[in-house]
């Protein structure tokens, strides 16, 4: 027997409680482990990650903004770490964004490269782009993290990421794109939604949307399709979440977000064909 604040308990018999004791769920069916954050800093550090091997093999310049936003060189090492479909620009540069080929001759999203518009997240312009990115991802992945689950924030992000580089590719399919934007602007719609969905004051998260989308149509070389495309994406993806009833929840969200990816999949290769 353990001696308890109450009496004793028996050893067995606390052991069979916790086996059939429910787990505890967020109020979006998600796992209470979202609270550590594990997943929210696992991206980032992958950004980071993504940014120190790019200072590795391109050398220190792969980090220094000539710009706000833009590089003075975008990142060597895509062959070498994703594979082989490089996007070659014009002063010999290369870069594993979400573009198409540029021109006839360089390979890119239309060729093959279609990991492009999954690892066009994890990679930055220049050490303010990045920055920038991961305090978002911070500030707005834990708290959605938190409220979802590890495995459904993750799922919420990599879709809204996706469809921010589809309609990219789509709309603006000609420009150079990269960056964790497109997945954070998906976070921003869902942190909205979830609040709707909760009846809580999204006061709060309004003016810094909307400032974020003056910045998007208001400074250069930013895409806005990247970042509308995953607003839209990520609103989506995060009413399936929260508006799916209690009843067989985890499969209606889980095929919700598979209907979602598979219809940004059709767009994207059908645009390439």
């Amino acid at each position: 027997m353990n001696e308890a604040s109450v009496g004793h308990q028996c050893p067995e018999c606390v052991a069979e409680g916790r086996r059939t004791q429910r787990p505890v769920r967020t109020a979006f069916g998600g796992s209470a482990a979202g609270r550590a954050g594990v997943v929210t800093t696992t991206l980032i550090g992958l950004n980071v990650l993504a940014a120190v091997l790019g200072v590795v093999f391109s050398g220190m310049n792969a980090l220094v903004g000539s710009g706000l936003f833009s590089g003075a060189s975008i990142i060597h090492y895509a062959g070498a770490v994703v594979g082989p479909s490089i996007t070659v620009l014009a002063d010999g540069n290369a870069t594993f964004g979400a573009l198409p080929q540029y021109g006839t001759v360089f390979p890119g999203v239309w060729d093959g490269g279609y990991y492009r518009l999954f690892t066009a997240m994890f990679i930055h312009f220049g050490i303010l782009h990045l920055l920038m990115n991961m305090w978002a991802l911070w500030i707005l992945g834990r708290q959605l993290e938190t409220a979802l689950g590890p495995l459904r924030f993750l799922a919420l992000y990599l879709v809204a990421g996706f469809g921010g580089n589809v309609a990219a590719l789509l709309i603006d399919a000609e420009s150079v794109s990269a960056g964790a934007s497109t997945a954070i602007f998906g976070l921003f719609a869902a942190l909205f939604v979830l609040l709707r969905r909760l009846g809580r004051d999204t006061s709060s998260v309004l003016p810094i949307l909307i400032v974020n989308l003056v910045i998007t149509f208001v400074v250069p070389s930013i895409s806005i399709a990247g970042h509308i495309g995953g607003l839209a994406v990520g609103g989506l993806a995060a009413a399936a979440l929260a508006y799916a009833p209690a009843r067989n929840r985890g499969l209606i969200q889980g095929g919700a977000l598979g209907l979602i990816f598979v219809i940004l999949a059709v767009l994207a290769l059908t645009a390439s064909s």
